[in-house]
């Protein structure tokens, strides 16, 4: 085969997990639409198909192996030429049914994702001479993207495959950051929202000095770029001096994903967590006065954590308010150090702690949404519904993760407008600009 009846082929993608994944996906697509292959998003219609996986947890290493299994089946109806896996499950390859596995092409490690039309040109026993340039095709709206700050991690927290599977933290040079920055600035996006496993540690390793607000204060000065969010810092790593450059910054939104995982002391030193039930309550009375809204994350039913450990957790919660909180029942993960634990929790206590947390966090949600109508705040629109409708997000809401606003007005999406907030629909706010 040559390289032109190679561009002829048609190549669909197929994403999961983080957004960290979502990004290695959209670079993948702008490596294969720039060297010249056309890019389908029916599995059905295309001639190779890409799954990018995730594998953080058994349930989504499960979703992986469903998602190959059914292009399995289109492999099989002569639907599908070539299959390929990227991402995280690759680390898995080998727990694939021999039924399946014969069936995948290549398994793609994650440090070779960017070689993505290499990988397929070679299924066709061809070189293709392509040289990655980094382009980016957008998932997201056009006026947000993620920026990848950094890979792998350090912390190696006893719940955690994370460092097994992406290895050890890795920063991606500065200059490369801002080029990439500008570059989806000149496209027309206006948020930045910074990931990586550990946002808080960037340049640790590359520069042997912590960087973030160095790289902050450089994506400040790009053109275009309006609002920045940081996902996710890791509580010790949250300094006075970046609890003030958030505060005080004109595009680095009062807003901060902090995963605190629990409030018990003892739960978190078997969880390997350097913060304390102290410290975490120090740093949260720091953050809110400076006005910065918190989102976290927490794991229920860890091992060992007993009646009184969850109390002190549903108490935790009550006392702070955090604005936003997503919470995950603890899964067991082989290969992790909390996996011989021992004292696991029955999964129906589990599952009954899960519920009654999320009902304790919507109760809070609710009486903040409802004390926010009357006050004015910047919506950044994502999506116009109607003629007059749209759909936003203020400065203390991130995309896809928290709640939105229903906008009354004319607007255009990526806009960012003042609205005055009129009532509370559920736990969804509407508002007039």
């Amino acid at each position: 085969m040559d390289i032109n009846l190679l561009k002829k082929k048609k190549i669909g993608i197929i994403a999961l997990g983080c957004d960290k994944n979502r990004v290695d996906a959209e670079k993948m697509l702008g490596a294969i639409r720039d060297f010249g292959m056309e890019i389908v998003t029916n599995s059905e219609e295309a001639d190779v198909v890409v799954v990018n996986t995730c594998a953080f947890l058994n349930v989504a290493r499960l979703e992986a192996i469903n998602e190959i299994a059914m292009l399995c089946e289109l492999k099989r109806a002569g639907k599908l030429e070539k299959l390929v896996v990227t991402g995280c499950f690759t680390k898995y390859k080998d727990t694939l049914n021999n039924d399946l596995a014969e069936f995948v092409d290549a398994f793609v490690p994650i440090a070779d994702t960017l070689n993505i039309v290499e990988v397929i040109a070679s299924l066709y026993g061809i070189e293709s001479g392509y040289q990655c340039n980094n382009l980016r095709i957008l998932t997201t709206p056009s006026h947000i993207a993620y920026l990848k700050i950094a890979d792998g991690c350090n912390n190696h927290c006893a719940y955690c495959v994370i460092p097994s599977i992406r290895g050890k933290y890795r920063s991606v040079p500065m200059e490369d950051l801002v080029k990439e920055a500008m570059s989806l600035a000149k496209a027309g996006v206006k948020e930045l929202v910074l990931v990586a496993q550990d946002v808080t540690r960037y340049g640790t390793d590359l520069y042997v000095e912590n960087k973030l607000i160095e790289l902050l204060k450089q994506l400040e000065k790009i053109k275009g770029i309006e609002w920045i969010r940081l996902h996710y810092c890791y509580p010790e790593m949250v300094t006075d001096e970046l609890i003030d450059y958030i505060a005080n910054s004109k595009k680095v939104c009062n807003y901060i994903d902090i995963p605190l995982q629990h409030i018990s002391d003892r739960i978190l030193k078997s969880m390997f967590r350097r913060n304390t039930k102290q410290s975490t309550y120090e740093l949260i009375n720091k953050l809110k006065a400076k006005g910065i809204a918190i989102r976290s994350t927490f794991i229920v039913g860890f091992p060992g954590e007993g009646k009184e450990e969850f109390k002190e957790l549903c108490s935790f919660l009550k006392e702070v308010k955090l604005d936003y909180v997503g919470f995950f029942a603890y899964s067991n993960e082989e290969g992790t150090k909390s996996f011989e634990y021992p004292d696991q929790v029955p999964a129906k206590i589990k599952e009954k702690r899960l519920k009654k947390v999320q009902k304790i966090q919507t109760k809070i949600l609710k009486a903040k949404q409802k004390a926010l109508v009357g006050s004015s705040l910047p919506v950044i629109i994502d999506e116009v519904i109607e003629e007059g409708l749209s759909i936003g997000r203020t400065i203390y809401n991130s995309y896809g993760v928290d709640t939105i606003i229903y906008v009354i007005g004319q607007a255009n999406a990526g806009d960012i407008v003042n609205v005055r907030v009129s009532k509370v629909d559920g736990i969804e706010l509407i508002g007039e600009c």
